[in-house]
């Protein structure tokens, strides 16, 4: 069946009202990724007709504190609602709340043992209320260096919460952008996350743009992901350092396997 494509629409045509880059992708094969939903028109995207794949899950609040923990809640349950009348299909969730330019509110610098309990608690909170809605959330792994001060933001932090929990409600947001910069090893993460991920999120490095300007070897990786039995979401989250339509052609000719 191969990879089913999409493409985060808040980084293309930037120029461009958000229903028009969802509809644009919609005709050319596309499913779309969305971030924050307070700006949209959600009429307008509804009516393209596209298949969202994911969306930022929450709009405010943090795994590892009481307080950050009901903000989240509260934020996710409002945001289930706008999911759901999308269809969208994964809400997607960080360690913390993302500001200006990606970087977390508030940054911590250290994350200490009992943060670890309660970021699972949390997510088991959260799996509760994606069972009661019939949704799915995932969690995305990060890297440090644009995201300074992110918990639980690597590959290894992320695999061994979601595992823990352990729940269908819950799965990995598996960004090999932010895996290559904070760990590398693309392909053996990939492997260890295979039981628990709910997408796959791309962009080459360095750059943060389409497959082929940069140092990765994405139809390797490719390759790599449908050999372990991976034929999942796969979406572009990244800049067209080309022309948009010329970086989605890009993008599907690295993940047709």
């Amino acid at each position: 069946m191969g990879f089913q494509l999409s493409a985060c629409a808040e980084m293309l045509w930037q120029d461009r009202p958000i229903h028009w880059r969802a509809a644009a992708l919609h005709e050319m094969g596309f499913g779309v990724g969305l971030w924050n939903w307070p700006t949209w028109d959600l009429d307008a995207l509804a009516a393209t007709g596209a298949s969202f794949t994911i969306m930022n899950g929450y709009l405010e609040g943090r795994l590892a504190d009481e307080a950050g923990a009901e903000l989240l809640l509260a934020s996710a349950r409002e945001t289930v609602q706008v999911g759901k009348r999308l269809g969208v299909q994964r809400l997607n969730l960080h360690g913390t709340g993302l500001g200006d330019h990606g970087i977390p509110v508030p940054q911590i610098a250290h994350v200490a043992p009992g943060m670890w309990l309660r970021a699972r608690d949390t997510l088991h909170r959260i799996c509760d209320l994606a069972e009661e809605e019939g949704v799915i959330f995932t969690l995305e792994n990060l890297n440090l260096r644009e995201h300074p001060g992110c918990p639980f933001n690597s590959t290894a932090d992320v695999l061994s919460l979601v595992s823990a929990v352990d729940r269908p409600q819950l799965r990995i947001n598996l960004d090999l952008y932010h895996t290559q910069i904070g760990e590398g090893d693309v392909i053996r993460w990939a492997k260890a996350c295979l039981p628990w991920i709910g997408e796959v999120q791309v962009a080459d490095n360095p750059g943060r743009c389409e497959p082929g300007t940069g140092e990765m070897n994405w139809p390797v990786i490719a390759r790599a992901l449908a050999d372990m039995g991976y034929d999942g979401p796969v979406g572009l989250e990244a800049f067209a350092k080309t022309r948009p339509e010329q970086a989605l052609d890009a993008f599907r000719a690295a993940f047709t396997v």
